[in-house]
């Protein structure tokens, strides 16, 4: 009876594996401002997968989708408003007048742009060329296609024609 029970654990995603993603995702830990506000519930009883992809769900930054193709299974972390958010706003309202919304940074990597996604620490690294799917900033999320690959590499623009994967330091 106990090893059909731990056989029938190890059939469902390790909702501890996909905290550590949506962490690194958002570089962030949990709890902390711009990180998740919560550990994905340990509760869930999600297929195993492979690959998981992870993207924003919307321009806000409010939540974190992880999504498996197959199985095909997605969840939505919410995210604690990250340090940028109160700069984001539209318009700040000073003395009675509007004043204009602030500029933003200037994107480094645009859409169509070759771009060499680079990571790595003391000992290794490696590198993997793509091409962008969008413009980012300076520190901007980015999708980059990468050869025949299905799916498109999210990435961190650091320079023109320059990313490294979330979690990854320059």
């Amino acid at each position: 009876m106990i090893a059909l029970l731990a056989a029938a654990a190890l059939t469902f995603q390790d909702t501890a594996a996909l905290d550590r993603a949506v962490a690194a995702f958002t570089a962030r830990p949990i709890g902390s401002e711009g990180g998740a506000r919560a550990p994905v519930d340990a509760r869930l009883r999600l297929a195993t997968c492979s690959m998981v992809s992870l993207s924003w769900r919307s321009d806000a930054h409010d939540a974190v989708v992880v999504a498996c193709a197959g199985p095909a299974w997605r969840v939505f972390v919410p995210v604690n408003a990250p340090p940028r958010a109160a700069a984001a706003t539209p318009a700040v309202v000073r003395a009675g007048a509007l004043a204009p919304p602030a500029p933003r940074a200037e994107a480094v990597i645009r859409r169509g742009d070759p771009v060499t996604i680079e990571a790595g620490s003391d000992g290794f690294s490696i590198t993997r060329e793509g091409v962008a799917m969008a413009d980012a900033p300076p520190g901007g999320r980015v999708m980059i296609r990468v050869g025949d690959a299905a799916r498109p590499v999210q990435a961190v623009a650091i320079d023109s024609g320059r990313a490294t994967l979330p979690g990854w330091t320059e």
